[in-house]
C-alpha cells in the first residue's frame, strides 16, 4: 500500500483522485481483496483506495464486496488483463 499526495488515476479516469494504492498485481484470490479490506481498516470515512490487480476473480469480489459493506465502489475498470477499482470507505 502506497500513500499518495491526492494523485489522480491513470488513463481516462484522470478527474478522480485516491487517497491510498494498493497494487495487487500478480496475486491470486483471495488476496487483493484481503489486502484491500487491510488498506480501508486504516483509512478515514470518505477517503479512497485505488486497487490494481490481475486476478480475474477481483471484478466480481469487489463489487460483491462493496454491496454487502459499508463502502462504496466508486468506479471499476477492466484494461485487458489488469483491474482498477476505487472504493470509498464508509461510515
Amino acid at each position: 500500500m502506497n500513500s499518495e499526495n491526492n494523485p489522480t488515476l491513470p488513463n481516462n479516469n484522470s478527474s478522480l483522485s485516491y487517497d491510498q494504492h494498493l497494487d495487487a498485481r500478480g496475486l491470486s484470490c483471495p488476496l487483493p481483496l484481503l489486502k484491500a479490506k487491510q488498506c480501508l481498516n486504516k483509512l478515514n470515512a470518505g477517503q479512497v483506495l485505488f486497487i490494481q490487480a490481475t486476478d480475474p476473480g477481483a471484478w466480481n469480489d469487489f463489487a460483491s464486496y462493496a454491496k454487502l459493506s459499508k463502502h462504496l465502489l466508486v468506479s471499476r475498470e477492466k484494461q485487458g488483463n489488469h483491474f482498477h477499482f476505487l472504493l470509498r470507505k464508509g461510515e
